[in-house]
């Protein structure tokens, strides 16, 4: 006898689901709020090494952490 699988989504797995997503967007915001805050603390040497100016950094770390 074979199992069909309707596709039904229990609440349960639901949840589950939702909780690892806010856990992967909560991981995703605090690696780009230290990435940020690194930059503001690079020499003018180290940013021209990765080919960002003092400008570049000083705008891409004045983004909020929720912003790509």
């Amino acid at each position: 006898m074979s199992t069909m699988n309707l596709g039904i989504t229990t609440s349960h797995s639901f949840r589950r689901s939702r909780w690892h997503q806010l856990q992967h967007h909560i991981g995703e915001w605090r690696q780009r709020a230290r990435s940020r805050h690194e930059l503001t603390t690079l020499s003018d040497g180290s940013l021209r090494d990765i080919g960002l100016s003092r400008c570049d950094a000083g705008f891409e770390s004045s983004k909020p952490f929720w912003q790509a």
